[in-house]
């Protein structure tokens, strides 16, 4: 077997890991890249031929794990897309929200182009596009063995890091005797809200491990909601809005969760909360039509149909709803996407509310290198929205302890459960952290372990 790492190794985005064995061609994951240089890398050609990849499997469906799907099939894949239900449900929204945004990206950078005499902008891909990958999906429950043929089988594991995550594990045979290899996907917390916590496993020959959290410890769960209800209580105090860039799909539908209760428990009062995102409302309904995937308290909550009773909730479809929010100038709290800041309803907020000292910006999941959430974080004093230089005067709150992520702790008791010492190649990690958190499990485990660089060829 082969293994060449062409996404998420030594950076965040872009997940794609490109197999052949058995006289099988296999993609893990095919992400969109993010941050800088995004639209150049997700642009240039595969390094691979798309009509002779025989799988795809998803890990989950946030967007830097599926987002050149569409891109794919329109290059020649054939194959087979390989996903539980709960991530091809969600794969399914994600991507033709993703398509509509490449579609009016393109629409706007046209009409500037023409304006200076240059040629028109193609999105990378299209709604249409997204219509032709749907069939391609095939559901696969988790801790189902199945097989692939040629002596390849194939299971899902539950990852707890969105609704549908899972961690792969992979069988194959070119020696006499039987090899294994794990991806551990993105693997969540202990304790998240709603899903269960991630599935541990016993054996491995070989472990593809993500370090996105490699070098940090998360606050604890209820620590983080203290300063969740600190953050708002003294927002309001102010007179001003909470903006809260979320990812439309886990980290929205965690806040929802955490927020009703926080309402029912009386430590917060007539809240209102505005979901400025058709996409994020299209993947609440998913995950309310997968109680499977539920651990026992959401499911028990679900049963007493908590949802939306205990605070006052809008979803807001249409731009000019999303407009209209911009004149709420106190007391309300804005949901709304890109998690990272780099596209989506988010920006116009942060241009509106951004500048505003009394308004206060919550992140709640990680900002990669070169986003405008990250040089938010970092502290940059002004920032270009939308063409104009906006000043960075609201309150700053980086809670990360909502984090769908494992952090250093969790990805090694994750890792601890294996009885044998796989070699481990560490990838989905900005560089530093990856190479940091490979240090460690050397020290910790003693295990042989790997950081590649992109593009680089393993044999196994």
């Amino acid at each position: 077997m082969k293994i060449q790492f062409l996404g998420s190794v030594r950076t965040v985005t872009g997940a794609c890991f490109y197999i052949q064995a058995s006289g099988l061609k296999i993609l893990i994951d095919c992400g969109m890249n993010q941050g800088a240089d995004a639209n150049k890398l997700n642009r240039q050609p595969f390094e691979f031929n798309p009509a002779e990849i025989d799988f795809l499997f998803l890990t989950h469906a946030h967007i830097d794990h599926i987002g050149l799907v569409p891109r794919l099939i329109k290059e020649g894949f054939k194959g087979k897309i390989i996903a539980t239900p709960a991530t091809a449900d969600l794969s399914e929204i994600m991507l033709y929200d993703s398509a509509h945004i490449h579609e009016a990206d393109a629409k706007w950078q046209t009409k500037r182009a023409l304006r200076q005499g240059k040629e028109t902008i193609s999105p990378l891909y299209t709604i249409d596009d997204v219509k032709a990958a749907i069939p391609f999906f095939n559901r696969v429950p988790y801790k189902k063995i199945e097989h692939a043929g040629k002596g390849i089988k194939y299971r899902f594991l539950d990852a707890g890091h969105i609704l549908g995550s899972a961690s792969l594990e992979i069988w194959f045979q070119d020696s006499p005797k039987e090899k294994k290899l794990v991806f551990s996907g993105d693997i969540g917390r202990k304790g998240n809200p709603i899903i269960n916590d991630p599935s541990l496993i016993a054996e491995a020959g070989y472990v593809v491990m993500e370090s996105t959290y490699g070098n940090r410890l998360h606050k604890a769960m209820d620590k983080t909601i203290d300063e969740l209800v600190e953050a708002i209580k003294v927002t309001f105090k102010r007179g001003g809005n909470v903006i809260i860039p979320s990812f439309a799909v886990g980290r929205t539908q965690d806040l929802l969760y955490i927020l009703n209760r926080l309402v029912r428990e009386e430590r917060l009062y007539n809240i209102n909360i505005y979901i400025d995102s058709p996409l994020a409302e299209e993947a609440t309904k998913a995950y309310l039509a997968h109680p499977e995937c539920f651990d026992e308290e959401a499911r028990r909550l679900l049963n007493e149909k908590m949802a939306k009773d205990a605070i006052s909730i809008r979803f807001v479809d249409s731009v000019n709803e999303s407009i209209a929010l911009n004149t709420i100038k106190s007391h309300a709290i804005i949901i709304a996407g890109s998690g990272m800041c780099e596209g989506g309803r988010v920006k116009h907020h942060l241009k509106h509310n951004l500048w505003r000292q009394e308004c206060s910006i919550i992140f709640v999941g990680f900002q990669a290198k070169g986003t405008l959430g990250r040089r938010i974080v970092d502290g940059e004093k002004v920032v270009r929205i939308f063409g104009e230089d906006i000043a960075v005067a609201a309150k700053i709150y980086t809670i990360g302890g909502f984090s769908a992520h494992a952090d250093q702790k969790e990805l090694l008791q994750w890792l601890s459960a294996f009885k044998n010492s796989p070699q481990v190649f560490v990838v989905h990690g900005e560089e530093e952290i990856s190479l940091q958190f490979a240090e460690i499990i050397r020290e910790q485990f003693g295990f042989n372990v790997y950081v590649p660089n992109r593009g680089e060829v393993y044999e196994i």
